[in-house]
């Protein structure tokens, strides 16, 4: 992840990272578009996407009430 940061924060360089880690994800994205089954479901930043109601659904399944 160190390397990863390092080339990212040189002007003028963009990283595009295919990972399904998302500690990795979140700690180094400034910018994240989620796919689900090849279409994509939301774009924003990691705060946006971590509470996007399409990205929990489908990664998480959905909220239930189980009390």
């Amino acid at each position: 992840m160190n390397l990863i940061k390092e080339i990212r924060d040189r002007k003028g360089i963009t990283i595009l990272l295919v990972e399904h880690d998302m500690h990795v994800v979140m700690g180094l994205s400034d910018r994240i578009c989620v796919l689900h089954f090849g279409q994509k479901i939301a774009e924003g930043i990691p705060e946006e996407i971590q509470t996007n109601a399409k990205v929990i659904e489908a990664y998480l399944g959905e909220e239930r009430d189980y009390a």
